[in-house]
């Protein structure tokens, strides 16, 4: 919902918008993503963490009007959240990238990082027990709160 807010948003003029699946199934599984360097205030000190996280959608596939727009989002440094392989690598292989989203993008965020969009849902994953497996050291929380966490440091 919020990527078809973009025209109300500063800074969201080159945000995809989300459409189906190229599946086009319902995807829910659990998929690993990697925090880009961007300047979410969500993902504030947590660029080049690798995490799994829920998928569970329909329509998650970034769409953008073509190739240019996709360059233009890379190139603003505004992407937030990569689908990557079991290697770590950037992927649009089936089913590491559940959706097809081209680079890879799972989340993209404002110019100013106060507004982010990602398809992934970091909110169903944020309590380690609600992780099919995690290392002992997580504890209560997956590395995802701290995102939560970032997020209520920048409003105060």
């Amino acid at each position: 919902m919020m990527s078809t807010l973009r025209e109300l948003i500063p800074g969201t003029e080159h945000w995809p918008r989300f459409v189906t699946n190229q599946s086009e199934r319902f995807e829910a599984r659990v998929a690993l993503v990697e925090v880009q360097d961007s300047p979410s205030v969500f993902f504030n000190g947590m660029a080049g963490s690798r995490m799994p996280i829920a998928v569970s959608h329909g329509e998650g596939r970034a769409e953008f009007a073509n190739d240019a727009a996709i360059q233009t989002a890379v190139n603003s440094g505004t992407v937030a959240v990569k689908y990557v392989d079991n290697y770590g690598n950037p992927t649009m292989q089936y089913p590491a990238n559940p959706n097809g989203s081209p680079e890879a993008i799972s989340g993209i965020t404002s110019t100013d990082g106060r507004a982010t969009v990602m398809m992934p849902h970091p909110e169903r994953v944020f309590r380690a027990v609600a992780n099919s497996w995690h290392p002992d050291e997580w504890k209560e929380d997956s590395p995802w709160m701290r995102m939560f966490r970032n997020a209520r440091k920048h409003i105060g």
